[in-house]
Protein backbone atom coordinates (compact mmCIF):
# COMPACT_ATOMS: atom_id res chain seq x y z
CA UNK A 1 0.00 0.00 0.00
CA UNK A 2 1.27 3.46 -0.92
CA UNK A 3 0.92 5.50 2.25
CA UNK A 4 1.65 8.74 0.39
CA UNK A 5 -1.21 8.28 -2.05
CA UNK A 6 -3.45 7.07 0.77
CA UNK A 7 -2.76 10.25 2.72
CA UNK A 8 -3.30 12.32 -0.43
CA UNK A 9 -6.69 10.72 -1.04
CA UNK A 10 -7.87 11.09 2.56
CA UNK A 11 -6.81 14.75 2.66
CA UNK A 12 -8.61 15.34 -0.64
CA UNK A 13 -11.75 13.76 0.83
CA UNK A 14 -11.57 16.09 3.84
CA UNK A 15 -11.18 19.08 1.52
CA UNK A 16 -14.24 18.08 -0.51
CA UNK A 17 -16.30 17.59 2.65
CA UNK A 18 -15.39 21.14 3.66
CA UNK A 19 -17.03 22.34 0.45
CA UNK A 20 -20.52 21.62 1.81
CA UNK A 21 -20.21 23.95 4.84
CA UNK A 22 -18.61 26.39 2.39
CA UNK A 23 -21.66 26.04 0.17
CA UNK A 24 -23.86 26.67 3.23
CA UNK A 25 -22.10 30.00 3.81
CA UNK A 26 -22.23 30.86 0.09
CA UNK A 27 -25.95 30.13 -0.15
CA UNK A 28 -26.70 31.50 3.32
CA UNK A 29 -25.28 34.89 2.48
CA UNK A 30 -27.33 35.13 -0.70
CA UNK A 31 -30.76 34.73 0.90
CA UNK A 32 -32.81 36.98 3.17
CA UNK A 33 -31.68 37.39 6.77
CA UNK A 34 -34.89 35.72 7.95
CA UNK A 35 -34.18 32.51 6.03
CA UNK A 36 -30.41 32.10 6.44
CA UNK A 37 -30.73 29.23 8.93
CA UNK A 38 -33.19 27.38 6.72
CA UNK A 39 -30.87 27.77 3.74
CA UNK A 40 -27.79 26.54 5.57
CA UNK A 41 -29.71 23.65 7.10
CA UNK A 42 -30.53 22.30 3.65
CA UNK A 43 -26.78 21.77 3.14
CA UNK A 44 -26.16 20.35 6.61
CA UNK A 45 -29.19 18.08 6.29
CA UNK A 46 -27.70 16.74 3.08
CA UNK A 47 -24.44 15.97 4.87
CA UNK A 48 -26.20 13.88 7.46
CA UNK A 49 -28.62 12.02 5.21
CA UNK A 50 -26.39 11.31 2.21
CA UNK A 51 -23.47 10.31 4.44
CA UNK A 52 -25.63 7.55 5.93
CA UNK A 53 -27.20 6.45 2.64
CA UNK A 54 -23.78 6.26 0.98
CA UNK A 55 -22.55 3.76 3.54
CA UNK A 56 -25.74 1.72 3.54
CA UNK A 57 -26.22 1.36 -0.23
CA UNK A 58 -25.09 4.41 -2.20
CA UNK A 59 -21.60 3.14 -2.88
CA UNK A 60 -22.98 -0.24 -3.90
CA UNK A 61 -25.09 1.45 -6.60
CA UNK A 62 -22.45 3.94 -7.75
CA UNK A 63 -19.62 1.40 -7.95
CA UNK A 64 -21.03 -2.02 -8.82
CA UNK A 65 -17.93 -3.10 -10.78
CA UNK A 66 -17.65 -4.29 -14.37
CA UNK A 67 -21.24 -5.52 -14.44
CA UNK A 68 -22.43 -2.00 -13.68
CA UNK A 69 -21.48 -0.51 -17.03
CA UNK A 70 -24.91 -1.18 -18.55
CA UNK A 71 -27.46 1.62 -18.81
CA UNK A 72 -29.00 2.75 -16.53
CA UNK A 73 -27.88 1.17 -13.25
CA UNK A 74 -27.19 -1.89 -11.15
CA UNK A 75 -26.04 -2.71 -7.63
CA UNK A 76 -23.28 -4.74 -5.99
CA UNK A 77 -24.97 -6.60 -3.18
CA UNK A 78 -21.66 -7.51 -1.54
CA UNK A 79 -20.88 -3.80 -1.04
CA UNK A 80 -24.07 -3.03 0.90
CA UNK A 81 -23.00 -1.57 4.21
CA UNK A 82 -19.44 -1.63 2.78
CA UNK A 83 -19.09 -5.21 3.98
CA UNK A 84 -16.79 -6.29 1.16
CA UNK A 85 -14.53 -3.23 1.41
CA UNK A 86 -13.19 -3.45 4.93
CA UNK A 87 -10.00 -5.30 3.99
CA UNK A 88 -7.25 -3.87 1.78
CA UNK A 89 -6.30 -6.30 -1.04
CA UNK A 90 -2.64 -7.20 -1.32
CA UNK A 91 -0.89 -4.85 -3.72
CA UNK A 92 -3.61 -2.17 -3.59
CA UNK A 93 -2.41 1.42 -3.89
CA UNK A 94 -4.64 2.48 -1.01
CA UNK A 95 -7.45 1.03 1.12
CA UNK A 96 -10.80 0.76 -0.69
CA UNK A 97 -12.38 2.70 2.16
CA UNK A 98 -10.25 5.72 1.27
CA UNK A 99 -11.89 5.78 -2.14
CA UNK A 100 -15.30 5.21 -0.52
CA UNK A 101 -14.75 8.24 1.70
CA UNK A 102 -13.60 10.41 -1.20
CA UNK A 103 -16.63 9.58 -3.33
CA UNK A 104 -19.01 10.02 -0.39
CA UNK A 105 -18.12 13.71 -0.26
CA UNK A 106 -19.00 14.07 -3.96
CA UNK A 107 -22.46 12.65 -3.30
CA UNK A 108 -23.01 15.03 -0.39
CA UNK A 109 -22.02 18.23 -2.21
CA UNK A 110 -24.02 17.31 -5.33
CA UNK A 111 -27.25 16.94 -3.40
CA UNK A 112 -26.59 20.13 -1.41
CA UNK A 113 -26.06 22.11 -4.62
CA UNK A 114 -29.64 21.47 -5.71
CA UNK A 115 -31.03 23.27 -2.66
CA UNK A 116 -30.01 26.69 -3.96
CA UNK A 117 -32.93 26.69 -6.39
CA UNK A 118 -35.59 26.51 -3.66
CA UNK A 119 -34.34 29.08 -1.16
CA UNK A 120 -36.82 30.95 1.06
CA UNK A 121 -39.76 28.63 0.41
CA UNK A 122 -39.03 24.92 1.03
CA UNK A 123 -40.01 22.69 3.96
CA UNK A 124 -37.02 21.04 5.57
CA UNK A 125 -38.66 17.63 5.96
CA UNK A 126 -39.82 17.59 2.35
CA UNK A 127 -36.32 18.55 1.22
CA UNK A 128 -34.87 15.63 3.16
CA UNK A 129 -37.31 13.23 1.49
CA UNK A 130 -36.45 14.64 -1.92
CA UNK A 131 -32.71 14.48 -1.18
CA UNK A 132 -32.86 10.82 -0.20
CA UNK A 133 -34.98 9.72 -3.14
CA UNK A 134 -33.12 11.83 -5.72
CA UNK A 135 -29.74 10.60 -4.49
CA UNK A 136 -30.96 7.01 -4.72
CA UNK A 137 -32.49 7.07 -8.20
CA UNK A 138 -30.44 9.84 -9.82
CA UNK A 139 -27.09 10.69 -8.27
CA UNK A 140 -25.93 7.19 -7.33
CA UNK A 141 -26.71 5.74 -10.80
CA UNK A 142 -25.27 8.75 -12.65
CA UNK A 143 -22.08 8.51 -10.59
CA UNK A 144 -21.89 4.92 -11.82
CA UNK A 145 -22.26 6.07 -15.44
CA UNK A 146 -19.24 8.37 -15.05
CA UNK A 147 -16.97 7.10 -12.28
CA UNK A 148 -17.82 3.38 -11.86
CA UNK A 149 -14.35 2.09 -11.10
CA UNK A 150 -14.56 -1.50 -9.92
CA UNK A 151 -11.85 -3.15 -7.86
CA UNK A 152 -9.70 -5.35 -10.10
CA UNK A 153 -7.96 -8.53 -8.94
CA UNK A 154 -4.66 -6.71 -8.44
CA UNK A 155 -6.30 -4.22 -6.09
CA UNK A 156 -6.37 -1.37 -8.61
CA UNK A 157 -9.53 0.41 -9.75
CA UNK A 158 -10.56 -0.44 -13.28
CA UNK A 159 -13.53 -0.51 -15.66
CA UNK A 160 -15.72 2.58 -16.06
CA UNK A 161 -19.33 3.57 -16.61
CA UNK A 162 -21.14 3.79 -19.94
CA UNK A 163 -20.36 7.50 -20.33
CA UNK A 164 -16.63 6.92 -20.18
CA UNK A 165 -16.03 3.27 -21.03
CA UNK A 166 -19.23 2.42 -22.92
CA UNK A 167 -19.09 5.34 -25.36
CA UNK A 168 -15.48 4.46 -26.08
CA UNK A 169 -16.56 1.01 -27.24
CA UNK A 170 -18.98 2.62 -29.72
CA UNK A 171 -17.19 5.77 -30.92
CA UNK A 172 -13.55 4.97 -30.24
CA UNK A 173 -13.33 7.64 -27.53
CA UNK A 174 -15.11 7.96 -24.22
CA UNK A 175 -16.46 11.14 -22.74
CA UNK A 176 -13.97 13.03 -20.59
CA UNK A 177 -15.26 14.01 -17.16
CA UNK A 178 -12.33 14.00 -14.80
CA UNK A 179 -14.02 15.24 -11.64
CA UNK A 180 -17.76 15.46 -12.25
CA UNK A 181 -18.91 18.10 -14.72
CA UNK A 182 -21.76 15.81 -15.71
CA UNK A 183 -22.28 13.71 -12.58
CA UNK A 184 -22.11 16.68 -10.20
CA UNK A 185 -22.81 20.01 -11.88
CA UNK A 186 -25.05 19.24 -14.86
CA UNK A 187 -26.82 16.70 -12.68
CA UNK A 188 -27.46 19.16 -9.85
CA UNK A 189 -28.27 22.05 -12.19
CA UNK A 190 -30.91 20.08 -14.08
CA UNK A 191 -32.51 18.92 -10.83
CA UNK A 192 -32.46 22.50 -9.54
CA UNK A 193 -34.35 23.69 -12.62
CA UNK A 194 -36.95 20.98 -12.13
CA UNK A 195 -37.50 21.86 -8.47
CA UNK A 196 -37.72 25.56 -9.25
CA UNK A 197 -40.55 24.77 -11.64
CA UNK A 198 -42.31 22.47 -9.17
CA UNK A 199 -42.22 24.93 -6.24
CA UNK A 200 -42.95 28.01 -8.32
CA UNK A 201 -41.79 31.56 -7.81
CA UNK A 202 -41.28 33.27 -4.46
CA UNK A 203 -43.76 35.88 -3.30
CA UNK A 204 -42.85 39.16 -5.01
CA UNK A 205 -40.38 37.51 -7.39
CA UNK A 206 -38.85 40.07 -9.74
CA UNK A 207 -35.45 41.42 -10.60
CA UNK A 208 -33.92 43.29 -7.67
CA UNK A 209 -36.52 42.09 -5.16
CA UNK A 210 -34.23 39.69 -3.28
CA UNK A 211 -30.91 41.27 -2.33
CA UNK A 212 -28.18 39.12 -0.68
CA UNK A 213 -28.29 39.91 3.03
CA UNK A 214 -24.64 39.10 3.82
CA UNK A 215 -22.04 39.44 1.01
CA UNK A 216 -19.16 38.65 3.43
CA UNK A 217 -20.79 35.23 3.98
CA UNK A 218 -20.89 34.80 0.20
CA UNK A 219 -17.19 35.61 -0.13
CA UNK A 220 -16.29 33.32 2.78
CA UNK A 221 -18.31 30.51 1.24
CA UNK A 222 -16.71 31.00 -2.17
CA UNK A 223 -13.27 30.94 -0.57
CA UNK A 224 -14.01 27.69 1.25
CA UNK A 225 -15.44 26.20 -1.94
CA UNK A 226 -12.33 27.14 -3.92
CA UNK A 227 -10.07 25.72 -1.20
CA UNK A 228 -12.01 22.47 -1.10
CA UNK A 229 -12.13 22.29 -4.90
CA UNK A 230 -8.42 21.47 -5.02
CA UNK A 231 -9.32 18.19 -3.34
CA UNK A 232 -12.27 17.81 -5.69
CA UNK A 233 -10.20 18.17 -8.87
CA UNK A 234 -6.63 17.17 -8.03
CA UNK A 235 -7.88 14.42 -5.73
CA UNK A 236 -9.77 12.81 -8.61
CA UNK A 237 -6.43 11.59 -9.97
CA UNK A 238 -6.30 9.36 -6.85
CA UNK A 239 -2.54 9.83 -6.73
CA UNK A 240 -0.09 12.63 -6.02
CA UNK A 241 1.47 12.86 -9.48
CA UNK A 242 1.84 15.13 -12.50
CA UNK A 243 -1.79 14.83 -13.55
CA UNK A 244 -2.91 15.93 -10.09
CA UNK A 245 -0.52 18.88 -10.35
CA UNK A 246 -1.99 19.89 -13.71
CA UNK A 247 -5.50 19.67 -12.28
CA UNK A 248 -4.38 21.78 -9.33
CA UNK A 249 -2.91 24.52 -11.52
CA UNK A 250 -5.97 24.59 -13.76
CA UNK A 251 -8.13 24.91 -10.65
CA UNK A 252 -6.27 28.16 -10.01
CA UNK A 253 -6.25 29.41 -13.60
CA UNK A 254 -9.84 28.90 -14.76
CA UNK A 255 -11.71 30.36 -11.76
CA UNK A 256 -9.31 33.29 -11.61
CA UNK A 257 -10.12 34.13 -15.22
CA UNK A 258 -13.82 33.54 -14.68
CA UNK A 259 -13.85 35.90 -11.72
CA UNK A 260 -12.35 38.66 -13.88
CA UNK A 261 -14.71 37.97 -16.78
CA UNK A 262 -17.79 38.11 -14.54
CA UNK A 263 -16.67 41.46 -13.09
CA UNK A 264 -16.12 42.90 -16.56
CA UNK A 265 -19.61 41.84 -17.63
CA UNK A 266 -21.06 43.37 -14.46
CA UNK A 267 -19.19 46.63 -15.04
CA UNK A 268 -20.37 46.88 -18.63
CA UNK A 269 -23.94 45.76 -17.94
CA UNK A 270 -24.68 47.33 -14.55
CA UNK A 271 -21.95 49.92 -14.06
CA UNK A 272 -20.41 48.38 -10.94
CA UNK A 273 -18.45 45.20 -10.19
CA UNK A 274 -19.77 43.51 -7.04
CA UNK A 275 -18.39 41.21 -4.38
CA UNK A 276 -21.19 38.73 -5.04
CA UNK A 277 -20.25 38.84 -8.72
CA UNK A 278 -16.63 38.07 -7.89
CA UNK A 279 -17.66 35.10 -5.78
CA UNK A 280 -20.12 33.85 -8.38
CA UNK A 281 -17.56 34.22 -11.17
CA UNK A 282 -15.01 32.16 -9.26
CA UNK A 283 -17.57 29.41 -8.67
CA UNK A 284 -18.59 29.46 -12.36
CA UNK A 285 -14.95 28.94 -13.33
CA UNK A 286 -14.58 26.13 -10.81
CA UNK A 287 -17.65 24.43 -12.22
CA UNK A 288 -16.42 24.70 -15.81
CA UNK A 289 -12.92 23.41 -15.08
CA UNK A 290 -14.17 20.41 -13.08
CA UNK A 291 -14.54 17.98 -16.01
CA UNK A 292 -11.58 19.49 -17.89
CA UNK A 293 -8.93 20.08 -15.23
CA UNK A 294 -6.67 17.19 -16.27
CA UNK A 295 -7.14 17.55 -20.03
CA UNK A 296 -6.29 21.18 -20.79
CA UNK A 297 -3.12 23.22 -21.13
CA UNK A 298 -3.27 25.95 -18.46
CA UNK A 299 -3.61 28.64 -21.14
CA UNK A 300 -6.70 26.92 -22.52
CA UNK A 301 -7.96 26.64 -18.93
CA UNK A 302 -7.76 30.44 -18.72
CA UNK A 303 -9.74 30.74 -21.96
CA UNK A 304 -12.33 28.35 -20.56
CA UNK A 305 -12.57 30.46 -17.42
CA UNK A 306 -13.08 33.65 -19.42
CA UNK A 307 -15.84 32.03 -21.47
CA UNK A 308 -17.57 30.49 -18.44
CA UNK A 309 -17.38 33.66 -16.35
CA UNK A 310 -18.84 35.83 -19.09
CA UNK A 311 -21.54 33.41 -20.25
CA UNK A 312 -22.68 32.47 -16.73
CA UNK A 313 -22.86 36.16 -15.77
CA UNK A 314 -25.35 36.59 -18.61
CA UNK A 315 -27.09 33.23 -18.05
CA UNK A 316 -28.21 34.10 -14.50
CA UNK A 317 -30.53 36.69 -16.05
CA UNK A 318 -32.47 33.99 -17.91
CA UNK A 319 -34.67 33.28 -14.90
CA UNK A 320 -36.18 36.76 -15.14
CA UNK A 321 -36.74 36.48 -18.89
CA UNK A 322 -38.14 32.94 -18.76
CA UNK A 323 -40.00 33.31 -15.47
CA UNK A 324 -38.57 30.47 -13.36
CA UNK A 325 -37.31 31.26 -9.86
CA UNK A 326 -33.91 29.63 -9.54
CA UNK A 327 -33.28 31.46 -6.28
CA UNK A 328 -29.49 31.27 -6.08
CA UNK A 329 -28.59 30.71 -9.74
CA UNK A 330 -27.85 26.99 -9.62
CA UNK A 331 -29.02 26.75 -13.22
CA UNK A 332 -27.08 29.78 -14.45
CA UNK A 333 -23.84 28.71 -12.76
CA UNK A 334 -23.83 24.93 -12.36
CA UNK A 335 -25.94 23.74 -15.28
CA UNK A 336 -24.62 26.30 -17.75
CA UNK A 337 -21.06 26.15 -16.39
CA UNK A 338 -21.11 22.35 -16.41
CA UNK A 339 -22.31 22.29 -20.02
CA UNK A 340 -19.63 24.79 -21.08
CA UNK A 341 -16.82 22.83 -19.42
CA UNK A 342 -18.02 19.48 -20.74
CA UNK A 343 -18.54 20.63 -24.34
CA UNK A 344 -15.35 22.73 -24.34
CA UNK A 345 -13.39 19.49 -24.04
CA UNK A 346 -14.80 18.43 -27.40
CA UNK A 347 -12.83 21.28 -28.95
CA UNK A 348 -9.74 21.78 -26.77
CA UNK A 349 -9.00 18.55 -24.86
CA UNK A 350 -5.32 17.65 -25.13
CA UNK A 351 -4.60 15.36 -28.09
CA UNK A 352 -8.24 14.51 -28.81
CA UNK A 353 -10.41 17.64 -29.03
CA UNK A 354 -11.53 18.85 -32.44
CA UNK A 355 -8.97 21.66 -32.51
CA UNK A 356 -6.21 19.81 -30.63
CA UNK A 357 -6.42 16.39 -32.23
CA UNK A 358 -8.86 16.71 -35.11
CA UNK A 359 -11.27 14.29 -33.47
CA UNK A 360 -14.92 15.22 -34.04
CA UNK A 361 -16.02 12.12 -32.16
CA UNK A 362 -14.80 13.67 -28.92
CA UNK A 363 -17.26 16.55 -29.25
CA UNK A 364 -20.05 14.08 -30.06
CA UNK A 365 -19.50 11.94 -26.99
CA UNK A 366 -19.17 15.01 -24.77
CA UNK A 367 -22.56 16.19 -25.98
CA UNK A 368 -24.14 12.74 -25.51
CA UNK A 369 -22.85 12.58 -21.94
CA UNK A 370 -23.95 16.11 -21.04
CA UNK A 371 -27.47 15.92 -22.43
CA UNK A 372 -28.14 12.36 -21.26
CA UNK A 373 -27.39 13.34 -17.66
CA UNK A 374 -29.32 16.61 -17.97
CA UNK A 375 -32.49 14.98 -19.31
CA UNK A 376 -32.38 12.03 -16.90
CA UNK A 377 -31.89 14.26 -13.86
CA UNK A 378 -34.47 16.86 -14.88
CA UNK A 379 -37.24 14.36 -15.59
CA UNK A 380 -36.79 12.33 -12.41
CA UNK A 381 -36.25 15.38 -10.18
CA UNK A 382 -39.45 16.91 -11.53
CA UNK A 383 -41.41 13.71 -10.91
CA UNK A 384 -40.03 13.29 -7.38
CA UNK A 385 -40.64 16.93 -6.49
CA UNK A 386 -44.14 16.88 -8.00
CA UNK A 387 -45.16 13.80 -5.99
CA UNK A 388 -43.82 15.33 -2.77
CA UNK A 389 -45.62 18.61 -3.43
CA UNK A 390 -48.92 16.82 -4.08
CA UNK A 391 -48.67 14.54 -1.05
CA UNK A 392 -46.82 15.95 1.96
CA UNK A 393 -46.31 19.41 0.48
CA UNK A 394 -42.93 20.87 -0.49
CA UNK A 395 -43.51 24.59 -0.26
CA UNK A 396 -44.24 26.52 2.94
CA UNK A 397 -47.32 28.72 3.24
CA UNK A 398 -47.06 32.19 1.71
CA UNK A 399 -47.49 33.84 5.11
CA UNK A 400 -44.57 31.81 6.52
CA UNK A 401 -42.43 32.75 3.54
CA UNK A 402 -43.19 36.43 4.02
CA UNK A 403 -42.58 36.28 7.78
CA UNK A 404 -39.37 34.28 7.31
CA UNK A 405 -39.06 30.53 7.40
CA UNK A 406 -36.28 30.34 9.98
CA UNK A 407 -38.75 30.74 12.82
CA UNK A 408 -41.62 28.79 11.27
CA UNK A 409 -39.51 25.79 10.18
CA UNK A 410 -36.65 25.72 12.70
CA UNK A 411 -37.78 27.96 15.57
CA UNK A 412 -34.55 29.95 15.39
CA UNK A 413 -33.29 33.30 14.18
CA UNK A 414 -30.03 33.85 12.38
CA UNK A 415 -29.39 37.19 14.04
CA UNK A 416 -30.60 38.04 17.53
CA UNK A 417 -29.89 41.76 17.68
CA UNK A 418 -31.49 42.49 21.04
CA UNK A 419 -31.36 40.73 24.40
CA UNK A 420 -34.92 40.14 25.53
CA UNK A 421 -33.91 39.02 29.01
Amino acid sequence: MDQGNTAFLLIAAALVLLMTPGLAFFYGGLVKAKSVISMMMLSFGSMGLIGVLWVLYGYAIAFPGAEGTLFPWSIDGSALGLNSLLETPEGAAYPPLAFVAFQATFAIITVALVSGAIADRAKFGSWMVFAGVWATVVYFPVASWVFNFGLAEDGSFAYGGWITHGLQDVFGVGAIDFAGGTAVHINAGAAALALALVLGRRVGFQKGANVPHNPPFVLLGAGLLWFGWFGFNAGSELAADGTAALAFVNTIAAPSAALLAWLVVEKVKDGKPTSVGAASGAVAGLVAITPACASLHPVWAIVLGLVAGAVCALAVELKFKLGFDDSLDVVGIHLVGGLIGTLYLGFFANNTGLFMGGNGAQLLVQAIAAFAVMIYSFVLAYLIGFVIQKTMGFRVKNEDEIAGIDTSVHGEEGYVLTDAR
